[in-house]
């Protein structure tokens, strides 16, 4: 039963009301356009923009993720994933967003149509819809397992409040939504990380630090984490890598670098983005140790972050950390619905359904911004049942780009940065690497677990180079469109820009 005069209730309530109502006002910003409405009409600056970016790493499953696998594995079980999280963001600057920025593309699988062509594009757009439903679901799973501590109501309940909201301001803002909450929710997220783990390390719980840190189990802080396979070192190394690699492939991250005002800027908002995130890994980890010590018989350590904030917090940090794990999880849910959203409409129905049933070019400015809208509440639906049914926060941030790296990060960049990398490379890569990650689910030995995700990558780049290299005749690269700027009209379009670009003599 929800207790109305619970202070965390209505501090909680009060932020939700904010969020919507933010959310759903920059609904006249989308001013009935689909470019818009689903990259900002490439338009933000640089603090939206690095907010932005740090607001899809720091999120449910990043920090509520975080605190329970520590609770549950040691340090570097969660540790990884803003580790892996920041290392990705600063991978994006130094090699992919200022060349993706200039591009002028409106979602990820746009660079596979443009680069490889239609059939890629369909593939590659599957595997990353596959990809972001998981991810969506773990978010909504985050926030619901607040919600439910904290209004003490069934799961159910809380993840269906969380995935409503999300999808009002989503349907309505589209990405405007996103830059518009994540200016306020991030940063509540991170001051109240940091002011919980310096209220314990500073002792002002009543508790030596040091007394806590003699308690943790043995393994739990030191390097067999990364270093002995007893202790989980390939599974925390896969997590490292999945996320530090296999997140470029991220169709939330790259709709912010899309959406960047220039490419100059896609590349300091991806700085700011892996510096802030970055900024959060020892507070958040560190909280899964002391959430160890405080409550070491919880039954369920999804809880041990809500509970920590609410039973043994001064209220105005438990309060700042409930706010934050909410709004973080549904920032990253919000960009994630936009994004399967948009690659529904985009890549599947505009450029592909469409032509082949109806022999059309497509779907105009409004009608595309109309569909993207349609497939919001079907893929928030499909999302929720899977946070709902198996909850995961966590696991599920890893598992997303698991899936994503084991085969479409080589063929996006050898795409950028190998002139003779054509098609049917691309797809043997993604196919290969794809059906491989999935036997080696089902085969590989419990002891070994982790390998299943390392092993796929290279296999994966292997098979591209080697098809690439035999088929240079039948299937000719198109290096050409990396350097080709189409004008915005024939973007929203989805008009074949190898062509086009031929017709205005630039490729």
């Amino acid at each position: 039963m929800v207790d109305f005069a619970d202070p965390y209730v209505i501090v909680v309530f009060g932020f939700l009301a904010v969020t919507v109502t933010v959310g759903v006002l920059t609904y006249k910003l989308v001013q009935k356009s689909s470019r818009r409405y689903i990259i900002a009409g490439r338009t933000l600056p640089l603090f939206f923009v690095g907010t932005m970016l740090a607001a899809q790493a720091i999120d449910g499953n990043s920090s509520l993720g975080n605190v329970s696998l520590v609770y549950e594995f040691g340090f570097w079980a969660g540790a990884v994933i803003p580790l892996g999280l920041a290392l990705c963001l600063f991978l994006t600057a130094a090699a992919f967003a200022k060349r993706l920025n200039r591009m002028n593309m409106m979602t990820l699988p746009d660079f596979y149509y443009r680069r490889y062509g239609n059939v890629t594009e369909v593939f590659a757009g599957v595997l990353m819809l596959i990809s972001f439903t998981i991810l969506v679901a773990g978010n909504f799973a985050a926030s619901g397992f607040i919600l439910s501590t904290v209004l003490d109501v069934d799961f159910f309940w809380g993840i269906l409040i969380s995935a409503l909201i999300v999808l009002a301001y989503t349907y309505a803002g589209g990405l405007f939504s996103c830059a518009y909450t994540d200016i306020f929710q991030i940063y509540l997220a991170i001051i109240g990380f940091w002011a919980a783990f310096i209220f314990f390390a500073g002792g002002f719980s009543g508790i030596e630090f040091a007394t806590i840190l003699e308690a943790t189990p043995e393994g739990y802080l030191d390097i067999s984490g990364m270093t002995d396979p007893a202790n989980g070192a390939y599974l925390n190394w896969a997590g490292l890598l999945a996320l530090g690699i296999g997140d470029v492939v991220a169709l939330d991250f790259m709709e912010r670098v899309f959406a960047a005002k220039d490419p100059k800027t896609a590349r300091r908002g991806a700085l700011w983005g892996g510096g802030l995130t970055l900024f959060t890994v020892i507070p958040t980890s560190m909280l899964g140790i002391i959430a160890l010590y405080m409550i070491p018989d919880i039954a369920d350590p999804f809880t041990a972050l809500p509970d920590l904030a609410i039973h043994h917090l001064p209220f105005w940090i438990g309060a700042l950390i409930l706010m934050g794990v909410i709004g973080a999880s549904m920032s990253t849910a919000n960009g994630g619905l936009l994004a399967v959203s948009s690659v529904w409409s985009r890549n599947l129905v505009q450029r592909n359904i469409l032509r082949a049933a109806l022999k059309r070019r497509g779907l105009d400015n409004r009608q595309l911004l109309r569909t993207t809208r349609f497939f919001a509440p079907p893929m928030m639906i499909a999302a929720f049942l899977l946070g709902w049914m198996l909850p995961n926060p966590g696991i599920y941030l890893i598992l997303a780009f698991d899936v994503v790296f084991a085969g479409a990060f080589v063929p996006l960049t050898l795409g950028i940065y190998w002139k003779k990398a054509n098609a049917a490379g691309a797809i043997a890569a993604l196919a290969v690497g794809s059906v491989l990650r999935l036997v080696l689910f089902f085969v590989i030995p419990e002891d070994l677990a982790g390998l299943d995700t390392l092993i796929p990558p290279p296999v994966s780049l292997g098979v591209f180079v080697l098809v690439t290299m035999l088929t240079q005749k039948k299937y000719v690269p198109r290096h050409e469109v990396i350097d080709f700027v189409p004008k915005d009209e024939h973007v929203v379009e989805g008009i074949d820009l190898v062509d086009l670009g031929k017709k205005e003599g630039n490729g």
